[in-house]
């Protein structure tokens, strides 16, 4: 139920698992999270259609392991894993809410960041779990509601620094732990550290987190 401590595991990339009374929701398993993220899972989450953060093979796994298995996502991702899997995925769009593998959702937002004008942007919607831990997928998007735990997506070809700690400012929440650092070395993973942490100009009261990936913490 919600307000129990839930079981957050870091994946590759924008990838996390969420544990809870033995039940598993995963969010955006991508080409660079690992072969089995989604691999036993109940319930599984697509912020959006670029591979990093949806993978068909990845998500075909899943499901052919365990007809139990779920998908919720936006309908480009939909689309492409229906007909194959009927009555098991399910088109969300920003305002909707559910439950899935016993959490509460929301779907915020609509569209990814710009990476430049010249690309034409795709659909993108985050994900509120249990009105706590917020995934914003590929956008910073403010869900409109204190949130304790952000995803931040901290590394991208669509975001600068100074966006990412302003990010962090306007969503206030206790805790912010890093996703979608997949691009950085362990220099750019020890500069974004300090530029988010008190050396750097300073995210408010959110603790600046950040899990390798494997690792767990309770959230």
């Amino acid at each position: 139920m919600p307000g129990m401590d839930t079981l957050l595991t870091k994946k590759g990339h924008a990838c996390v698992r969420l544990e809870r009374n033995g039940r598993t929701l995963v969010i955006d398993p991508g080409n660079f999270s690992e072969p089995d993220a989604a691999v036993g899972a109940e319930a599984v989450l697509v912020t959006h259609e670029h591979p990093d953060h949806f993978d068909e093979g990845r998500l075909r796994t899943a499901l052919e392991a365990d007809p139990a298995t779920e998908i919720w996502t936006l309908r480009s991702v939909a689309e492409q894993l229906a007909a194959a899997f009927p009555g098991r995925v399910h088109t969300v769009g920003h305002g909707d809410a559910f439950q899935a593998a016993g959490f509460e959702i929301e779907a915020h937002g609509e569209l990814h960041a710009v990476i430049h004008p010249d690309l034409p942007r795709v659909t993108n919607v985050g994900y509120l779990v249990d009105g706590a831990v917020f995934h914003p997928g590929d956008a910073l998007t403010v869900p409109g509601r204190p949130v304790e735990t952000l995803l931040l997506p901290v590394h991208a070809p669509w975001s600068k620094l100074s966006e990412v700690v302003d990010y962090v400012r306007e969503v206030r929440p206790r805790r912010a732990y890093d996703v979608h650092d997949g691009l950085l070395s362990d220099n750019g993973l020890g500069i974004y550290g300090r530029m988010l942490g008190p050396a750097g100009p300073g995210v408010g009261d959110a603790e600046h987190l950040r899990l390798a990936p494997g690792e767990s913490a309770e959230v």
